[in-house]
């Protein structure tokens, strides 16, 4: 009885109190949250500039502060760590665990995961690299449960700490898309490139590019990648490619038609991708073309249109059979690259064919022409017939 009667008396006592610091005169401390502002002080840990905090070493970090000032009042005080990989904390991650002692002792693990992953978000092409490097902190303060009173301390630098990252195996993309300002309908479809046969992690299309054109890419719809996100530009095709000058798109300078090659390779346990920019070119092959098998032969090449809007025009088949056309890319065999028709569409080749369409894939891919008749094809929208 005695113990339910003290355990209701403690509200009541605390009532009073703060009833009190309301009424009494103005000699007495008052709750005076403004001065929290002028934030607190954090404390460098003494051992700070010769010690490499080794963050998974289970061991925490130790750091003490003095308390915010809420006009002299000792209210309980609940202390946030927040740590950055920058001076400017621009970026920075609140860890979990928090405090109600002006001794803190921060959860090395929480830290380690709180770093990587902020250099991630701003690296996510580059193995995180696990040597030491300065990390900034700073604690956040409020009056515990209750959400007023918060105060900031000063930013401390912790001139070494080694933090590790433990990667997924990195693997080759399965696609890439494009988006943009002349592809289909701008900035809503995403085109899928094809994969180069036969060479894992190469992608490709046509596309073409008004002066000033934008684009940006992904590995799947909605996967907003940009100038960036590419490692390497290779420009062959004297497009004038760079960043655009705002939302980071790739741009394009010179008006044209251009075949795209994504080139995608691990690097340790991240992916890094370089883009190919080669001039537009398409042409056909074996029994439509006179039955030469010569590659990039200008007799044969397609004559492009003047914009996205526009078709291909093969030249007049040279003999009767079946139709082999491709997109040609410097330093890959034709091969790799080909396309046939299939319901009125184009369909890129992902098979070996050592005879033909017709006996490796199957008759409904294996397009008869006829001399005289010519290919027209649609490299924005990938649709194609013969006629």
């Amino acid at each position: 009885m005695k113990k339910i009667l003290f355990s209701l008396l403690i509200p009541a006592i605390a009532l009073t109190l703060m009833t009190s610091c309301e009424t009494d005169r103005d000699s007495n401390p008052k709750l005076d949250v403004s001065k929290a502002q002028e934030g607190f002080h954090l404390n460098v840990p003494a051992n700070a500039a010769n010690n490499t905090y080794d963050l998974l070493s289970g061991e925490k970090i130790w750091l003490t502060a003095e308390q915010p000032n809420y006009g002299g009042i000792p209210y309980m005080t609940r202390y946030y760590v927040q740590v950055s990989n920058e001076e400017a904390f621009n970026q920075f991650t609140e860890l979990s665990t928090s405090f109600t002692n002006a001794r803190v002792g921060i959860d090395t693990y929480e830290m380690n995961q709180a770093i990587v992953a902020m250099f991630k978000e701003k690296n996510p092409d580059t193995d995180y690299p696990n040597t030491p490097a300065p990390v900034w902190v700073r604690l956040r303060a409020i009056i515990d449960g209750y959400s007023f009173g918060e105060s900031f301390s000063n930013i401390i630098k912790l001139p070494s700490v080694l933090a590790n990252y433990q990667a997924p195996k990195a693997t080759l993309p399965t696609q890439i898309l494009i988006v943009g300002s002349s592809i289909q309908t701008a900035w809503t479809d995403w085109k899928p490139l094809a994969p180069v046969f036969g060479q894992d992690g190469k992608f490709y299309t046509m596309a073409y590019m008004p002066a000033g054109g934008q684009f940006k890419w992904g590995l799947e719809k909605g996967d907003w990648r940009g100038f960036d996100r590419i490692k390497k530009y290779d420009d062959q095709a004297n497009a004038g490619i760079h960043e655009a000058a705002s939302d980071g798109n790739i741009q394009i300078d010179n008006a044209g038609w251009y075949a795209l090659l994504f080139e995608a390779e691990i690097a340790g346990s991240s992916l890094q991708y370089t883009l190919h920019v080669y001039p537009g070119k398409s042409y056909i092959i074996g029994a439509s073309a006179g039955d030469s098998w010569d590659e990039a032969v200008d007799t044969w090449a397609l004559s492009a249109p003047a914009d996205a809007s526009g078709l291909w025009e093969s030249p007049a088949f040279g003999g009767a059979g079946e139709l082999r056309a491709y997109i040609k890319l410097p330093g890959i065999e034709w091969w790799r690259t080909e396309f046939t028709l299939f319901k009125g569409n184009l369909f890129w080749r992902t098979v070996d064919i050592p005879q033909n369409w017709e006996a490796n894939v199957g008759p409904d891919y294996s397009v008869k022409v006829t001399a005289g008749q010519k290919l027209y094809v649609n490299f924005d929208k990938n649709t194609g017939e013969v006629k």
